[in-house]
């Protein structure tokens, strides 16, 4: 016997009955009005975590102003508390994408450690969303779609209706009465969604009228092939997530000699694994700059730009570097309490370990031509110094130095280019981590 959709429902909520809270994304249209319902309904006898519905509102059209009210008087009906949160849209090429971004940004604030955001896409929106990536050329992992859970902040975003098509949906909001709100932009095909929505998918099912289910169908055999690549890649990245000399640099960074012994194709999916959390990926046509990198000389030092940041290569390192690793300041401060870590503005903590030498004390900044004395060695150049480290370019013109006057005293974090041991002090750097902003 065909299951109910309150049983499809249950069955796929099982993982999450221990959640929290459970956040419904509610837009007042049929799909989250029906999982809206239901759940309200099931909640009555089902012991589920905290029900709440979340309502954004984009502001995009004057229609849109009446469906606060709306959702309101459902969600007073149901017995359900609802949070209005209105954004602001980015203007852009993609009106839909920005939308999109917004209302999850939205999400995210809200969401709270280990909540869970449920949505109502439903099989035919995932059909839609195979169509869609597959013209624009998706590779496997846009062409899987929508996975059914994935994190989101510090809880879940969980879509338990993919498994359910939009003509089960209206005929439980007719069997219920339900009454949902129409956007007037959902039939505009201008749209490409919606024009998928209404010219293409019509096409194909009176061609094939199992077209939906078969996309859909598909899209779940690309999301188990997708996962399949990112167990290879963890295997893969485990081989090259090597320490680096710089266990104060903390920057995502891999070791590049095990990435050469792989395929291009095989590098292609752990860099790609490896990225995702950090930037928007290029895509099949643009993988020339990693080749130009990973092929370079030893003893260049190229680097790859990325929309969200670089990466870079030093030796036989590479290193990402977030497109805000430049943003901070040049000028040298004043130091007036050496026993005490200094703050650097956009450029994290220096700390003097030990007797703090004589002051007064100053932090800059290379300007080249440098000159440090080395205890047992005399007066050095501080390029040629920290070429004998091997401190990657990038971060060279961020280590703060420490001054006495125009007495450069100390480098920090490389043994030996500070004070003799007799002196009693070193000199330690805590740079900006990604968490702090650098991601």
């Amino acid at each position: 016997m065909k299951p109910t959709l309150s049983a499809k429902l249950l069955h796929a909520l099982a993982p999450w009955r221990n959640a929290p809270a459970w956040h419904i994304a509610f837009s007042g249209g049929l799909d989250s009005t029906v999982l809206l319902h239901l759940l309200a309904s099931l909640a009555k006898t089902e012991n589920f975590p905290p029900l709440n519905a979340v309502h954004v509102h984009h502001g995009l059209q004057a229609a849109a102003d009446t469906w606060p009210s709306h959702c309101q008087s459902i969600c007073d009906r149901l017995g359900v508390p609802l949070r209005v949160m209105r954004v602001h849209v980015q203007p852009g090429a993609s009106l839909e994408r920005a939308a999109r971004d917004a209302r999850y940004r939205a999400f995210t604030e809200m969401i709270g450690a280990g909540g869970v955001l449920l949505t109502g896409q439903h099989r035919d929106d995932q059909a839609e969303t195979l169509l869609f990536r597959l013209l624009r050329g998706a590779g496997v992992r846009g062409a899987a779609a929508m996975p059914v859970h994935r994190p989101l902040a510090g809880g879940h975003l969980v879509r338990p209706l993919l498994d359910v098509s939009r003509a089960e949906l209206e005929a439980y909001a007719a069997d219920h009465q339900l009454k949902w709100i129409e956007d007037p932009s959902n039939a505009d095909p201008r749209f490409s969604r919606n024009y998928l929505r209404h010219c293409v998918i019509p096409t194909l099912t009176a061609r094939w009228p199992q077209a939906v289910s078969s996309l859909a169908r598909t899209a779940d055999h690309l999301g188990e092939a997708q996962a399949l690549l990112g167990e290879l890649a963890c295997m893969d990245l485990q081989v090259a997530d090597q320490p680096s000399r710089f266990p104060w640099l903390v920057l995502p960074s891999l070791a590049l000699d095990p990435l050469r012994e792989l395929s291009d194709a095989r590098q292609r999916n752990v860099l790609r694994h490896w990225l995702a959390p950090l930037t928007r990926l290029p895509d099949s046509d643009h993988w020339a700059g990693w080749y130009s990198l990973r092929d370079a000389k030893g003893d260049a030092q190229p680097l790859w730009r990325l929309a969200d940041g670089e990466l870079h290569r030093c030796g036989e390192r590479i290193w990402w570097l977030p497109r805000a690793w430049s943003e901070f300041s040049h000028a040298s401060v004043s130091w007036p309490s050496p026993q005490n870590p200094l703050e650097l503005p956009g450029n994290g903590l220096l700390e003097i370990i030990g007797k703090v030498p004589e002051g007064p004390l100053e932090v800059g900044y290379r300007q080249g031509g440098e000159m440090l004395e080395v205890p047992g060695r005399g007066r050095r150049d501080l390029k040629r110094l920290l070429n004998e480290h091997g401190v990657p370019g990038f971060v060279r013109g961020r280590l703060p130095l420490l001054y006495r006057g125009e007495q450069l005293l100390g480098v920090p974090n490389l043994t030996g280019l500070w004070a003799a041991p007799n002196e009693g002090w070193q000199l330690h750097w805590m740079p900006q981590s990604c968490d702090q902003g650098l991601s």
